[in-house]
């Protein structure tokens, strides 16, 4: 029997995510053993591998089997030898306070090119509380109607920092999220045009592509004008049938595709500790329907 016989996939929802056992990621994966993984992520977008006993540098290896690291703005790593690796934490004491992805959004897509991927290890979680959830994106955009899809198709949307990160904005309290490494300022507030509908550069396959935290408008509109339409998107974007919820355990490692989900980190554990270890893998500059594959920014 191979290593990869010993592997198994099980589905944990009709929308998306499945769970990995029989591999032990704390040691050096086999180029096939890599193929069977990313080929099981592209068709689950999300994947969760429990019971793993990970330090931070067997999380950077993983991450490297999927790509080089992603660029990480506004949050620093945990250290010089794992710059990497950013510290998800919330102290028992910060009650009534800003969790760390505490809203829907796909990870930095206010960058050129946003992280393909993101991988994330459980090292202290609350006895009940803290989930996260994810929505397919593919399923958002396929339930649309064929009118609606056509005209989103041809339109771009504006993405920003501005919103978390900004002078003004939520992380701008340093009273938020005190056990995170962040920083905020002016270059948060720089926008950027992505296409509302994303093809996936791997797949293939159509993905709605804003988010209620960095996108803040359609481009050549005004706020206001927008707003109608992308507030329906939104909650379009993470109707429950298109949603899986992950109820953390100490030693799950869970990594999804930035590029057709959305995640939403559940804040109702206040009284409780909760550390999780982040790193994520480089993409793409997003691609729509009508315009060819650019290439990865510079890392």
């Amino acid at each position: 029997m191979s290593r990869n016989d010993r592997i198994e996939i099980a589905r944990v929802s009709g929308a998306l995510g499945a769970e990995v056992t029989g591999v032990d990621l704390s040691q050096p994966l086999d180029p096939e053993t890599v193929q069977l993984l990313r080929a099981a992520w592209m068709e689950h977008q999300v994947l969760f591998y429990p019971e793993q006993k990970l330090s931070d540098a067997n999380l950077e290896r993983f991450t490297s089997y999927f790509g080089p690291f992603g660029k990480e703005p506004f949050v620093d790593g945990i250290s010089t030898d794992h710059p990497n690796v950013l510290a998800v934490i919330k102290e028992a004491d910060e009650k009534r306070k800003a969790n760390f992805g505490g809203n829907w959004h796909s990870d930095w897509s206010f960058q050129d090119a946003p992280p393909a991927g993101t991988f994330l290890y459980a090292l202290q979680v609350p006895p009940y509380g803290g989930d996260t959830m994810w929505a397919n994106q593919y399923l958002a955009y396929e339930m649309l109607s064929p009118g609606l899809q056509r005209l989103l198709d041809d339109m771009e949307a504006m993405h920003s920092a501005k919103r978390p990160y900004g002078r003004q904005g939520i992380y701008a309290d340093k009273s938020q999220a005190r056990s995170m490494k962040i920083r905020t300022g002016i270059e948060a507030e720089e926008e950027i045009a992505h296409p509302v509908v994303r093809v996936h550069p791997e797949t293939g396959r159509k993905a709605l592509y804003v988010n209620q935290v960095y996108t803040i408008r359609f481009k050549d509109m005004t706020s206001a004008e927008s707003a109608p339409l992308l507030d329906y998107l939104f909650a379009h974007a993470t109707r429950p049938e298109f949603i899986c919820r992950n109820r953390w355990r100490q030693g799950t490692l869970t990594m999804w595709d930035n590029r057709c989900t959305q995640h939403y980190a559940v804040n109702d554990y206040d009284g409780f500790r909760r550390e999780l270890h982040r790193t994520t893998c480089a993409g793409d500059a997003p691609a729509g329907p009508h315009q060819q594959q650019r290439p990865v920014a510079a890392q």
